[in-house]
C-alpha cells in the first residue's frame, strides 16, 4: 500500500494518525534515505502521543526516550544512522524495551534481523518534491493500518 504525502504537514498528520493505533511492544521501522521525512513523520507521531517539546532525530545519542505523562504510552524513538557494528546494537538494549514500550525505529536497515512482527514504512522523494510512503503491513498490525 502506497501514501502519497503532497508536504511535511500530510507527513505530520499521518504519524498523528498512526499514535492512536500504536501500543507498548509493537515496532515502526521508518526506511528512507535522508531527508525523505522519517523524522517529520516521527515528530507527528510523538504530537499525537501527547508530546509538545522539540522532537529532533537522535542521531547522536540514538535513543530518546518518552514516558508519561510527557506521552500516552512509553516510546524510544531510535536512530541507527551512527551504529556501525551490530556489536553496539546488543548496548542499546532493543529486545528488553520493548518489553514495556513501543519502539520508532530510523534506519533499521542498520539492524542485522528486524523483528517480524514490525510495521516497515518507507518513505521516498517523489519528482516535485512529494513523498510516498509505502507500507509493509504484518498481520499483527492488521486492522490497525491503515490509521483513520
Amino acid at each position: 500500500m502506497t501514501i502519497h504525502l503532497p508536504d511535511a504537514s500530510a507527513t505530520e498528520a499521518l504519524g498523528a494518525a498512526l499514535a492512536s493505533q500504536i501500543r507498548p511492544g509493537d515496532v515502526i521501522a521508518l526506511f528512507g534515505t535522508l531527508g525523505a521525512g522519517k523524522t517529520t513523520l516521527a515528530r507527528g507521531l510523538l504530537r499525537g502521543l501527547g508530546h509538545d517539546g522539540d522532537v529532533a532525530s537522535p542521531t547522536f545519542p540514538i535513543v530518546q526516550a518518552y514516558a508519561p505523562p510527557d506521552v500516552s504510552i512509553p516510546l524510544w524513538h531510535v536512530d541507527l544512522y551512527r551504529i556501525e557494528h551490530p556489536e553496539e546494537l546488543e548496548e542499546i538494549g532493543l529486545d528488553e524495551a520493548r518489553q514495556e514500550a513501543a519502539l520508532l525505529i530510523e534506519w533499521p536497515e542498520r539492524l542485522p534481523w528486524l523483528w517480524p512482527e514490525a510495521l516497515r514504512l518507507s518513505l521516498a522523494i517523489e519528482p516535485g518534491g512529494t513523498r510516498a510512503l509505502t507500507a509493509r503491513v504484518p498481520p499483527a498490525w492488521g486492522a490497525r493500518w491503515p490509521p483513520r
